[in-house]
């Protein structure tokens, strides 16, 4: 355990759950990571819907989104072994995709999250589900953030330099827009 008071120790959980497309991880999911691993010894990420890559909500894949994760909490200097990075296709069955995530993820004793549907499935699944303060809410938003890739805006500064540098090696921008271009024939 790490250094807590007795009364903060109530607070403390073994492991936490976090569930996140991060489509892609931005500034304000890193800084939910951090929050977390103040109250959790260690923190299983969810990269959710990882089937999905290739489409204006999705683009990056699922491999590409859990090398995002793994360099931004190296950069951010936190241990390895207080985090897991798991992939979990979503199963777009709202009754049984509580028990498909507990059956691809170690035991946890506690969900973090904000999403509303999240919380409520969590919840109805007998799991203690706590919420995550917010990181400038407006910038930090990954629709935010592909809305501005793909309006030529400035992007680079809402995710840790290892995601912006990634996303520009792998030509992520570019993807994002050939994506959103359309064969139809305007009349």
């Amino acid at each position: 355990m790490s250094d807590v008071t007795e009364e903060g120790l109530s607070r403390i959980f073994s492991r936490a759950l976090y569930v996140g497309r991060f489509q892609p991880f931005h500034l304000g999911h890193l800084e939910a990571v951090k929050y977390i691993l103040e109250r959790a010894e260690e923190i299983i990420i969810v990269i959710g819907s990882s089937q999905h890559s290739h489409t204006l909500e999705n683009p990056f894949t699922a491999g590409e989104r859990v090398l995002m994760v793994k360099l931004a909490l190296d950069e951010a200097g936190i241990n390895p072994s207080r985090y897991y990075i798991i992939p979990v296709i979503d199963l777009d069955v709202h009754g049984i995709w509580v028990p498909h995530v507990v059956s691809h993820v170690p035991k946890f004793d506690v969900v973090y999250t904000n999403e509303p549907l999240t919380r409520r499935l969590f919840m109805e699944g007998g799991f203690k589900v706590e919420p995550i303060p917010f990181y400038k809410r407006k910038l930090c938003s990954a629709t935010e953030i592909r809305r501005r890739m793909l309006a030529g805006k400035s992007w680079e500064a809402l995710l840790p330099k290892s995601v912006a540098e990634f996303i520009k090696e792998i030509g992520g921008v570019e993807r994002l827009r050939e994506l959103a271009k359309t064969d139809k024939v305007e009349e």
